[in-house]
């Protein structure tokens, strides 16, 4: 089995094409279908995904119940909730399919056996949550020096699917506006590249 979304995803540099062929065959491939629950808040999660082909979010209802996107996951991406992977605790997030998804499930038992055998694994899971941690990092700083007009072009740049796909209110809340503010961005950008 061989498949684009997992060489991106464990794209290391210091892989043995034995270790990624044994790593790619303990992936199960599998579908889910749009409005599909991946993971339930309360509930914990005993599995990642690599996304080969659609759009999932993951939100948490805040004290007034609203929910509220924490995260978008795109083509080529991990799904993943660590705290809960990780520390076997209940997530406080659900994460949701936004289109229909084709993903490979890797089970956090085989995992576990994968991860004390290869010691690239290891570090490619360093790499990886040390890429994670810079990432969210950045985007908690740019929700406060950023305008939202940048955060949402920002958005549009990195992941386009998302405004293809996602409901207005899922990326207002993603972005920490209001629809109404992010209506009027929209039209805000539409007309300027309109005179341009």
């Amino acid at each position: 089995m061989t498949s684009k979304a997992l060489e991106i995803c464990y794209e290391f540099p210091f892989f043995l094409q034995e270790e990624l062929d044994e790593i790619f065959q303990a992936h199960e491939k599998v579908s889910f279908q749009k409005g599909d629950l991946i993971l339930e808040e309360g509930k914990t999660a005993n599995e990642y995904y690599i996304l080969e082909k659609g759009l999932a979010r993951s939100y948490v209802n805040d004290f007034n119940g609203n929910e509220v996107t924490t995260h978008f996951f795109a083509d080529n991406e991990i799904i993943i909730e660590v705290l809960s992977l990780f520390q076997r605790i209940p997530s406080q997030e659900n994460i949701v399919c936004i289109t229909d998804c084709e993903c490979y499930r890797f089970d956090y038992e085989t995992f576990q056996d994968l991860f004390h055998k290869i010691p690239n694994l290891r570090e490619w899971g360093r790499s990886w949550m040390s890429k994670e941690l810079f990432a969210y990092k950045q985007r908690s700083v740019e929700m406060f020096t950023l305008s939202a007009t940048r955060r949402y072009l920002n958005l549009l740049e990195q992941k386009s699917l998302v405004v293809q796909f996602a409901p207005l209110k899922q990326i207002a809340s993603y972005l920490g506006v209001t629809d109404t503010s992010l209506s009027r961005i929209r039209k805000e950008i539409v007309s300027h590249s309109k005179k341009n």
